[in-house]
């Protein structure tokens, strides 16, 4: 089971949105029949095999073992991954275009920009798990309190001067054996995600 997996595929992309499937992929963190989902989710059994075959056609669940009790064959199934990313690519007719607006200051241009790294990295996922090989990645992920917004735009501006001059020393435009690599660095308010206290 992968910690998160992309979903690329349209069809691939509504199955995981229903609300049952849904509930079932998070049920099958671990392991578990259809009949014991029933009794979880409170459903009947049937109801339960016929949203599992959908998720294993698209990939979404796999069967871990098939156990055999009297004349009953009970399939074990287990979710894919932990977590799910829906990529841009399951909308591809109106995926974000980062090219289309550039404005470093925009959160919809960041969006899109967002969106493509979704894209972009799920591709390479899916291209080097067929490969059966790893994919150099790195990121940084931190936070940072400003205490004004003349400092944030005074960070902003030094950010963009330290990655330029970065860039500008590691680049090299003839490395013939050179692969390109895309950065990303964004700075967005940080999301409350517990409620706060009263």
């Amino acid at each position: 089971m992968f910690s998160v997996a992309v979903i690329e595929d349209a069809e691939a992309a509504e199955v995981s949105l229903d609300p049952v499937r849904a509930r079932l992929l998070a049920e099958l963190a671990e392991p578990a029949s259809a009949t014991m989902l029933a009794a979880r989710v409170d459903l009947p059994r049937q109801k339960v095999n016929y949203h599992l075959r959908a998720l294993e056609k698209h990939g979404l669940v796999e069967l871990v073992e098939e156990r055999r009790k009297g004349n009953v064959t009970e399939r074990m199934m287990r979710a894919t991954a932990a977590s799910y990313v829906i990529s841009p690519t399951a909308l591809s007719a109106v995926q974000p275009d980062p090219a289309e607006s550039p404005d470093r200051l925009s959160a919809r241009w960041l969006l899109a920009v967002a969106g493509r790294l979704v894209r972009d990295v799920g591709l390479l996922i899916t291209g080097s798990t067929k490969a059966r090989k790893r994919v150099a990645t790195f990121a940084i992920d931190g936070e940072v309190r400003f205490s004004s917004a003349a400092d944030r735009a005074a960070f902003a501006e030094e950010l963009t001067v330290a990655i330029t001059n970065l860039v500008s020393k590691y680049h090299d435009e003839d490395a013939e054996q050179g692969r390109d690599h895309r950065i990303v660095v964004a700075v967005h308010p940080s999301v409350k995600t517990e409620p706060e206290e009263c």
